[in-house]
């Protein structure tokens, strides 16, 4: 009996040693895994910071180079003799359009020239609603820097325009060094920032104050890192930085280790100081790249020590490890074989594309086979009855009892009938036409009373704008006004629905270029593209009131004129037409 308690008391101390050496490992494991795990993060997150850097540093150069690159204008342009003679209180009219006419070269949005009062004499945007002359910037710091003899720099809010910039500015001198006034230039960032976004990353600028002045983000604009003083409101308001902002604290905290919490998400934070102004650069990355590869490595180490686990338990018995070969042999084969599956399945799927896209392009070509044997149909049918009805107008003019007015009109009508046969018939035949000089204006007026009624139909206001002299193409005066009434119908059908139907026409010469626009307020084009809605027999119309062919044979028509049609989405709402054609040698020289 005392032999048996002590086997089982034996027992239960091997059972206890058993589960505390188990325990053991485990948590030697799981340290381990830990501590590989915060390795891995601290080196791929360096790597991350890295790359960050750099592209902080980009950022920070091409901030500069907006900042710098027209610093040397105003000392140019206070030396300018106009410049001197009309602060010296000459006309201003010579320069106005001498600073409108830099200010348009080089991209600026305004240059202007203020007194010693700070009224402005002169501005490139003389005589435009948001005009700069007659007001007075006496108040702000880059006039006073510059009347106390120092280039004048600021940042903020136009008073006049309500729209930000920055703001340079240098004293204009006599000959004998009495100030006369100040010249100044503003620049447009808000490419700085459209550039921000459209790269999908997080950066900001932030002034000496801490309000944020370009961001990636729009919601982020005109927002403090901090509580504003009374004293540095009252400064922001004396000059009217930044009129109609609230200032509001963005919803930010700076984190240990260059990292800061924003909107409740934990980013890499990186910040640039060597910017002029005292202003900051903060660029906000993400780490969960550098997360996702820690996780890799820990993994991959794990698996690692894992297969090193088991072939020391494999050497242990020749069976497990002869068992265990067959079973990777085994696992080698069907990874093969999947391998090759997967490569039958990439074929056939290749396959079945090419497959599709022929029987696309067949039926494509199937339905413009059927539209050239319905083309020549419709010529051949109407070829004999036009010719009668022109024979028997002619026997009507030349009757002395003819109603001429009618029978001129009816020999119009048979005119534009036959031009619409030889337009179907390009779809019959390859034989060029002979081109001639087409006024695009003429051309639009003649598409504009021919779709008349339908415009009095739904009620809809034309507003056109064609340029004063003849915009002259080589082409087919009949197929330009297909064109043309094509685009128009389709503008009518797309407005039918709308509450005031508007149709803009444009038409204008833009160097060697020609064009002609027709825009819409109706349901646009959608997701859908120009090479989607110009297939034939493709509409977006209910059945019975279209059959898809209009923009396809405008297109046609384009290109046969060396010509390019474009099509978008307009703004507010509604579709923008677009066709150029060049402008060769013997358009010019009618």
């Amino acid at each position: 009996m005392q032999i048996l308690l002590a086997f089982v008391a034996i027992s239960r101390q091997s059972l206890t040693m058993r589960i505390v050496l188990r325990t053991l490992m485990l948590a030697v494991a799981v340290l381990a895994v830990a501590g590989i795990f915060r390795l891995s993060y601290a080196y791929f997150q360096s790597e991350e910071l890295s790359k960050a850097d750099e592209r902080l540093s980009l950022y920070r150069s091409s901030v500069v180079a907006a900042l710098e690159r027209f610093s040397h204008l105003t000392y140019v342009l206070a030396r300018d003799p106009f410049v001197i003679a009309t602060a010296g209180d000459n006309d201003t009219d010579l320069l106005n359009r001498r600073l409108k006419g830099f200010a348009q070269q080089a991209g600026l949005d305004a240059i202007y020239l203020m007194g010693r009062d700070g009224e402005t004499i002169s501005a490139s945007n003389a005589g435009e609603p948001s005009s700069f002359v007659g007001q007075n910037y006496g108040f702000r710091p880059y006039f006073k820097d510059a009347m106390a003899g120092n280039q004048g720099r600021f940042y903020g809010i136009g008073a006049t325009t309500g729209e930000p910039g920055y703001f340079i500015a240098d004293s204009v001198r006599d000959a004998s060094g009495a100030v006369l006034g100040v010249i100044a230039i503003k620049i447009d960032l808000s490419r700085l920032q459209e550039s921000w976004r459209r790269g999908g990353e997080q950066v900001f600028m932030t002034n000496a104050d801490g309000v944020v002045l370009l961001s990636s983000d729009r919601d982020w604009s005109y927002r403090v890192l901090s509580p504003l003083t009374n004293e540095q409101r009252e400064l922001i308001r004396s000059s009217r930085q930044f009129p109609g902002q609230a200032l509001d604290p963005l919803d930010w905290t700076p984190l240990p280790a260059q990292r800061a919490r924003i909107n409740n998400t934990e980013r890499l934070h990186l910040t640039e100081t060597g910017l002029p102004h005292g202003w900051q650069l903060h660029y906000l990355a993400s780490d969960d790249r550098a997360i996702t590869r820690a996780w890799l490595a820990t993994g991959t180490a794990v698996i690692l020590a894992g297969i090193l686990f088991m072939l020391m338990q494999i050497q242990r018995t020749r069976r497990m490890k002869a068992a265990l070969k067959r079973s990777e042999e085994e696992e080698a084969q069907l990874r093969r074989a999947n391998e090759r599956l997967a490569v039958e399945i990439e074929e056939r799927r290749t396959a079945e594309r090419r497959l599709k896209r022929t029987q696309g392009e067949l039926d494509r070509a199937s339905r413009l086979a059927a539209l050239g044997r319905l083309a020549a149909s419709v010529t051949h049918e109407l070829g004999q009855p036009i010719a009668a009805m022109r024979n028997h107008l002619a026997a009507a003019e030349m009757s002395a009892q003819g109603n001429i007015a009618l029978a001129g009109g009816l020999s119009g009508l048979v005119d534009r009938m036959e031009g619409i046969t030889r337009q179907l018939k390009f779809f019959a035949r390859t034989e060029s036409e002979n081109f001639e000089n087409v006024d695009l204006r003429e051309a639009m007026q003649a598409s504009l009373a021919l779709v008349q009624p339908n415009l009095c139909t739904i009620d809809a206001d034309v507003v056109t704008g064609f340029a004063e002299e003849p915009v002259v193409v080589r082409g087919s005066r009949l197929r330009l006004e297909q064109v043309m009434t094509n685009l128009l119908r389709n503008a009518v059908d797309a407005m039918e629905e709308t509450d005031r139907p508007e149709i803009r026409i444009g038409i204008g010469l833009a160097g060697p270029t020609a064009w002609f626009e027709i825009r819409d307020n109706g349901h646009g084009l959608g997701d859908a593209t120009l090479a989607d809605i110009r297939e034939p027999f493709v509409t977006t119309r209910e059945s019975g009131r279209g059959m898809g062919l209009g923009l396809a044979i405008s297109s046609t028509i384009v290109n046969d004129h060396g010509g390019v049609m474009t099509a978008t989405n307009a703004e507010g709402g509604g579709a923008v037409f677009r066709v150029e054609f060049p402008v060769t040698p013997e358009s010019e020289a009618r």
